[in-house]
C-alpha cells in the first residue's frame, strides 16, 4: 500500500477566496484501538457543504488544475466574510460519515475483529481514499449491506431517532419537522409510522408532496400554498403536535410554525388571555438551508422557546447505552427504515467538477451526491 493517499480539503483565504482542491496525506498505522477504512462511500450532507464550501459564491467560481487533480476557486461575499474568519488560512478536510473496508487494525481485540469487515464510520475527514478512527466510530454492516448503503448510517439515521427520543423526553405527544420529503425526512416518516406518532411534514414543492405520500405520510403541508398557515393550523389541531425540528434555519418559516401551534391552541382557551395559551411550544433549528436572518413575528404568546439541535451533544447527553441502543437499531433497519438514496456517484476528483459542484450546492431534495474515494 502506498503511504500515502488523496484528500479533499477546503481552504478560505483572507483575500475572500474558497479553494477546493485535492492533496496528497500521510495514511497513519492504526494504534491499539483504532481502524484504517479504505474508503468506498461519503455522503454529501448539508453539514458537510457548510464546511466544503460555506457562503461561496460557487455561481462564479474558476476551474483549473487537471482531471486528476482539479482545483477550484469560488469568490465569497465580503459581508459574509465574518461567517468562516475563525477558519481563516486552515486547510480543511471534509466529511461527516462514509462507509469501506478495514485493511488494517490495532492489536486490541475489538480491533483485530473488525478486519476484513465492511463499516459505516464516523468523525469526520471521510472524503479520503483512507480513513483512521477508534473502534467506537466504527458501525459493522450486516452482511450482504454495499458501502453504498452503510454510507449514511450514522447522521440522518441517528438524528431521526434523536428527534423522537427528544419529543418523548420532553412529554410532546407529535412532530413538526420541515425539508421534509429530504432523505432525514423520510426516515423520521418511516419511524413514525412504525411507531404511531403523528408527523406534520412542511414541504416546499408539489412532487416532494408525491414522495411522502408514497411511503404512508398521512399530514403534509406545502409552504408555498396560498392557504400554508390555515393548512398548518389544521394540521396541528389534528395532531396536537407541539414540538418542531426546521431544516431550514432562515426567513419566516419558524416564526410560522410557532405562530400556527398557538391558534391550534387557541381553539381550546376557554377565554382569553393576553399572554397566549398555556400550551408550550418548542421548536429546534438543526440546519441552515435558508441563509437569511431567523426572523420571528411574535404572535404566539410567552409559553415558547426556540434554540438549537445537534446530534453529538444529543448523544452526549443520553450516555453511551442509549447511543449504542440507537445504532444498533440503525444496523438492523438500514435497508429499510434508514436506507438512504442518492441521485449520482461521483470520484474524489468529479465532487470538484463543474458540473457536479454546481448541481449539490443547491441542495435540492432528491439531489443527493454520494462520494467514491476509491473511484
Amino acid at each position: 500500500m502506498s503511504r500515502s493517499a488523496l484528500q479533499l480539503r477546503s481552504l478560505v483565504s483572507e483575500d475572500n477566496t474558497l479553494t477546493l482542491s485535492l492533496e496528497d496525506v500521510d495514511i497513519p498505522e492504526p494504534g491499539p484501538e483504532e481502524i484504517l477504512v479504505q474508503m468506498e462511500a461519503a455522503p454529501l450532507n448539508p453539514s458537510d457543504l457548510a464546511l466544503l464550501i460555506g457562503p461561496a459564491d460557487v455561481s462564479k467560481a474558476e476551474y483549473s488544475g487537471t482531471a486528476e487533480r482539479p482545483v477550484v476557486k469560488a469568490p465569497i461575499p465580503e459581508h459574509l466574510m465574518g461567517m468562516v474568519k475563525a477558519r481563516l488560512g486552515q486547510s480543511l478536510a471534509i466529511g461527516n460519515e462514509g462507509a469501506g473496508v478495514v485493511v488494517a487494525s490495532g492489536n486490541s481485540d475489538a480491533a483485530k475483529a473488525l478486519l476484513g469487515k465492511r463499516v459505516g464510520i464516523v468523525g469526520g475527514d471521510m472524503y479520503s481514499q483512507y480513513r483512521c478512527v477508534h473502534t467506537m466510530m466504527a458501525l459493522p454492516l450486516e452482511e450482504g449491506t454495499t458501502s453504498a448503503q452503510g454510507a449514511s448510517c450514522f447522521v440522518n439515521p441517528l438524528t431521526s431517532l434523536a428527534m423522537v427520543e427528544t419529543m418523548r423526553a420532553e412529554g410532546h405527544t407529535a412532530l413538526v419537522h420541515t425539508a421534509a420529503a429530504s432523505n432525514l425526512g423520510q426516515m423520521l416518516n418511516r419511524i413514525c409510522i412504525n411507531e404511531g406518532i403523528d408527523l406534520v411534514n412542511i414541504v416546499r414543492k408539489d412532487e416532494q408532496t408525491a414522495i411522502l405520500k408514497e411511503i404512508g405520510a398521512k399530514y403534509i403541508v406545502n409552504s408555498s400554498s396560498d392557504n400554508f398557515y390555515a393548512e398548518l393550523t389544521e394540521a396541528l389541531v389534528a395532531t396536537g403536535a407541539t414540538l418542531a425540528f426546521d431544516a431550514t434555519g432562515g426567513g419566516e418559516l419558524a416564526s410560522d410554525i410557532l405562530n400556527c401551534m398557538e391558534a391550534a391552541a387557541a381553539r381550546n382557551m376557554g377565554e382569553y388571555n393576553r399572554y397566549g395559551s398555556d400550551v408550550y411550544k418548542q421548536l429546534y433549528i438543526y440546519g441552515g438551508l435558508d441563509r437569511s436572518p431567523t426572523v420571528l413575528k411574535r404572535g404566539f404568546g410567552f409559553s415558547w422557546g426556540i434554540g438549537g439541535f445537534l446530534l453529538t451533544p444529543f448523544l452526549a447527553k443520553v450516555g453511551l447505552e442509549k447511543s449504542m441502543e440507537m445504532r444498533a437499531k440503525v444496523a438492523a433497519e438500514l435497508q429499510t427504515t434508514f436506507a438512504s438514496h442518492y441521485s449520482e456517484e461521483v470520484s474524489l476528483a468529479g465532487a470538484l467538477s463543474k458540473e457536479a459542484l454546481g448541481r449539490y450546492s443547491q441542495q435540492k431534495t432528491g439531489e443527493k451526491f454520494l462520494i467514491n474515494p476509491s473511484a
